[in-house]
C-alpha cells in the first residue's frame, strides 16, 4: 500500500534553478519525518505518474517556477486535458485528468508548488535568489507535512506572503 501522502518533484540537478523541485525533496527526506510521505522525483511528468497518485491522501507536486510572484506559491489543482497531454512532458493538470480517466474516479487532492526561479541554463549551479526562495519554501512545505489535512493545506493556499514559521532550519 503506498503512503498516504506523495511529494513528486520535477526538475534537473544540471539546469541551474530547475533543481529546485529535487533539492526541495532532499530537504524533506534529510530533515521531516517521511513514515507517510513517498518523495518521487523525475525530469518531467509523464502520463505513467498518473499512476503515482493511486490510494493517495494528498498530493504534492513541485516545481520551479518563472512566474512565481513571491518566493514560492502554493495552488490547489484540478483535473484538466490541457496542450500537454499528448506530449512526453505534462502538467500536473493534465496527469490528474489521465488519473481520472483510467480510474473512472477523480483524483485525490492535488496542490503545485511552484518555487521562484530565475536561471535554467544547462551546467549552472543555483541561483543565489532560488536558494532562498528554495529555504523558504522548505520551511513551508515542513509546516504542510507536519498537517497533512486536506482542510489545513486549502487555507494555506495563496498564503505564501504570510508564512513566517520555523526560521531557524537550513537547507543542507
Amino acid at each position: 500500500m503506498p503512503k498516504s501522502v506523495l511529494l513528486l518533484a520535477c526538475g534537473n540537478l544540471s539546469r541551474g534553478d530547475d533543481a529546485l523541485g529535487p533539492l526541495l525533496l532532499e530537504f524533506v527526506e534529510a530533515h521531516c519525518d517521511s513514515s507517510e510521505i513517498e518523495l518521487l522525483t523525475d525530469f518531467q511528468l509523464q502520463i505513467e505518474h498518473a499512476l503515482d497518485l493511486e490510494n493517495r491522501k494528498l498530493v504534492l507536486f513541485v516545481d520551479a517556477s518563472a512566474g512565481c510572484d513571491g518566493s514560492f506559491e502554493l495552488t490547489e489543482l484540478e483535473p484538466v486535458q490541457d496542450s500537454s497531454y499528448t506530449t512526453h512532458a505534462m502538467s500536473p493538470a493534465a496527469v490528474m485528468a489521465v488519473y481520472r480517466s483510467i480510474k473512472k474516479q477523480p483524483p485525490p487532492p492535488c496542490f503545485l508548488l511552484g518555487i521562484k526561479g530565475e536561471s535554467f541554463e544547462l551546467g549552472e549551479g543555483l541561483s543565489e535568489n532560488a536558494g532562498e526562495n528554495l529555504q523558504q519554501a522548505c520551511r513551508f512545505v515542513a509546516s504542510l507535512l507536519d498537517n497533512p489535512d486536506i482542510a489545513v493545506w486549502r487555507d494555506r493556499t495563496g498564503t505564501v506572503a504570510r508564512f513566517h514559521g520555523c526560521m531557524g532550519m537550513s537547507v543542507s
